[in-house]
């Protein structure tokens, strides 16, 4: 079967039965052939070509979402979604390992945590937020991010259900800046996305902690009051002198979804901003992450596995792509079993594919017995990933083998 799609839906595995346009546009000797090549990929990505015939007995047919009872073709459906942020682009070395960050980290994690408690209480009370500080915050995040992310961004996940509402607003912070430079951002516009991230959820200040809180099932009329927080922070921000018109956009906007069906505006297209898109993104990660007083959070691959299965309308499709290229589709401190029978924890990404991250392996299920650590490039060792463990489960301590 033929089908024509756009040029941002093509992807490897499809087969090209035609270029459409003008053939002085076509960036190839020949008009079909079918797509593996990554480098091919990314020519008819920058050329001037904006559709495409595909041939779907041939390759590959066009990623549609699929229906929510098809648990197979749901599963095939977000495979295909991570599998598109896999293509290879030039790596970003880390300036530290991350065991040489994890203590620079922890004290950045304790004093920005202790630094967003102030700001909330000086919002609540309606004073005026210390705009130097909260920068001066922001830069030491940044600095934290560049020299190793995984280690900061690892940290802020295992928080407590009680330090929550502080530390989800830090790590939503180093997501926005490590996504910042994921896609080219300035650095100084990155810093202002980072100051958004660290107060996107400030209006939460003026919910009651008996509804902020709640362990068990919300009301509607509770749920609505928890719907009223972007609102809210916009009203306190603009009350405590911050006028930066990209930090008021993230906090009230960052529950907005791309389809029009978010909140507190309904925003969809091109009334929706990049830099809320990055909100949504880096906010719905580290919320359905990190514990609750309501739930657990879920392992960080298998929450990029929901949220691709929500691609259709939930989130900007660039956007999220971005985002997977950031935190890795094993990010750091998961655990993981290796098609050999070891397990080992995700501490990098390695530079050929996102698949195949670097690992700390210390443990083998073939014997169940601890083995020597070792630290493993998977894209070097002839090993891969075959599934991801729950750490509780087996009673281990990530933070302390990421740290070994």
């Amino acid at each position: 079967m033929r089908r024509k799609v756009k040029v941002s839906d093509v992807r490897l595995g499809m087969y090209i039965d035609e270029l459409c346009g003008s053939w002085m546009d076509h960036p190839f000797w020949r008009t079909s052939f079918l797509l593996e090549d990554a480098g091919d990929l990314d020519t008819l990505r920058k050329s001037a070509v904006r559709d495409v015939w595909i041939d779907t007995t041939r390759g590959l047919d066009l990623l549609i979402p699929p229906e929510y009872d098809d648990e197979a073709a749901t599963e095939q459906y977000t495979e295909a979604v991570l599998l598109q942020a896999v293509e290879p682009e030039p790596a970003r070395p880390q300036q530290t390992s991350l065991e040489g960050e994890l203590a620079r980290a922890r004290v950045v994690q304790a004093r920005a945590k202790q630094a967003v408690m102030d700001m909330f209480a000086e919002a609540r009370m309606g004073n005026a937020l210390p705009t130097g500080a909260i920068a001066g915050l922001v830069d030491e995040i940044d600095q934290s991010v560049a020299r190793n992310s995984g280690a900061l961004l690892s940290l802020v996940r295992l928080k407590d259900k009680d330090d929550y509402t502080y530390l989800h607003s830090v790590a939503v912070c180093a997501l926005m800046l490590a996504l910042g430079r994921q896609l080219g951002l300035s650095q100084q516009l990155s810093r202002t996305l980072g100051m958004a991230g660290l107060l996107h959820d400030v209006g939460k200040m003026a919910i009651p902690s008996q509804v902020l809180d709640k362990p068990g099932r919300l009301t509607d009329e509770e749920f609505a009051i928890i719907k009223s927080h972007p609102e809210r922070g916009w009203d306190l921000l603009r009350k405590t002198q911050i006028e930066d018109e990209i930090v008021l956009d993230v906090c009230r906007h960052h529950h907005e979804r791309v389809d029009g069906t978010g909140y507190p505006d309904g925003l969809s297209g091109e009334a929706l901003s990049l830099y809320a898109r990055m909100g949504a993104v880096c906010d719905v990660y580290d919320a359905v992450t990190s514990n609750r007083c309501y739930k657990a959070g879920w392992a960080p691959a298998d929450a990029l596995r929901k949220m691709a299965g929500w691609q259709d309308g939930h989130f900007d499709d660039r956007i999220f792509k971005a985002f997977v290229k950031t935190v890795g589709i094993y990010p750091v401190g998961t655990l993981v079993r290796l098609k050999s029978g070891r397990l080992g924890v995700v501490v990098g990404q390695s530079a050929k594919s996102l698949l195949l991250p670097v690992v700390k392996v210390f443990f083998s299920t073939l014997s169940n017995a601890r083995i020597r650590m070792e630290q493993i490039d998977l894209s070097l060792a002839g090993d891969a990933v075959n599934g991801v463990e729950d750490p509780d489960v087996w009673r281990f301590d990530v933070a302390q083998i990421m740290a070994a």
